[in-house]
């Protein structure tokens, strides 16, 4: 469908073309390449989501804002050939409806074509307001239970990930990625662990569902609250990882920090048959 509502049109961002939203309290820009949130601007704050400036154009991958991984995160659980992070981010979703509250948040709602009978329907709710919210909702449409692991892989904008600081991880297990092991995290993340500073590849297991993302650079305080996941994913690349990205500019690594609420790891979802799953953020902003 072609957008309709006032305050919304079609236009482009950083070259992508994308629905554009205006609120009388936030802007956003979602592709629909990917159903993927380029842009959430809220009232007196800069933009939360990072984009690359040398980010990929559609067909490819979109590097920032929000992808959409499904119906698999990374590759677990299938062969070393298939696209990392599923196809969702890739593929051509539809706008499947655009309405508006009676204070002008607007919510819009999109889903994934599926055009090869596969038996997982995907959709996704986005409603921009004060807050920006997020639900991905899966329908096992087959006659035969199936399983799914999934991430919204939020590239939060931060003036400097060097000084930023993560709440609410301390005593939960994670697996780092880097060595195949577990730790128990201490504290506050940060990019500053002795073990292995300067880098964050973590998958946290069950967690709970309100993290804070401290941007002291900027004076703000982003606040992440999760449904329908026991997981966690922080990432940052660090210098030398930012290196190995044609993606990515070299001090790209200092703009962003990716909390990535998930089902991964050992938070792998059973979807009976007839059965669904949904996966949701709320992303807000305050100063700090």
């Amino acid at each position: 469908m072609t957008p309709s509502l006032p305050g919304l049109r079609v236009g482009r961002f950083q070259d992508i073309e994308a629905v554009c939203v205006d609120t009388p309290f936030s802007t956003a820009a979602i592709s629909l390449h990917g159903a993927q949130v380029l842009s959430f601007v809220p009232q007196g704050f800069g933009d939360v989501m990072w984009l690359s400036p040398d980010t990929r154009h559609p067909p490819q991958a979109i590097r920032g804002g929000i992808p959409v991984c499904w119906p698999y995160f990374a590759r677990q659980g299938r062969p070393d050939d298939v696209p990392q992070h599923g196809y969702a981010r890739t593929s051509v979703w539809n706008l499947a409806d655009a309405q508006h509250d009676e204070d002008g948040t607007v919510m819009l709602e999109f889903a994934l074509p599926n055009e090869t009978g596969a038996a997982l329907d995907l959709s996704m709710t986005v409603r921009i307001g004060r807050a920006l919210e997020q639900s991905l909702t899966t329908h096992n449409r087959s006659a035969e239970p199936q399983r799914l692991t999934q991430a919204l892989h939020t590239y939060f904008a931060v003036a400097d990930a060097a000084q930023a600081r993560a709440i609410g991880l301390d005593g939960l297990t994670y697996a780092n990625k880097y060595d195949s092991r577990d730790y128990v995290q201490e504290g506050e993340w940060n990019l500053h662990d002795p073990r292995d500073p300067g880098r964050s590849d973590r998958i946290y297991a069950d967690t709970g569902n309100h993290f804070e993302l401290l941007d002291p650079a900027a004076r703000r305080r982003i606040t992440l609250r999760t449904s329908g996941s026991r997981t966690l994913v922080v990432w940052n690349p660090g210098a030398e990882g930012a290196r190995t990205f044609t993606d990515m500019p070299p001090e790209g690594w200092r703009r962003f920090v990716c909390l990535e609420v998930a089902n991964a790891g050992t938070d792998v979802i059973e979807l009976a048959p007839g059965a669904q799953h949904t996966l949701g953020q709320t992303i807000t902003v305050s100063g700090l």
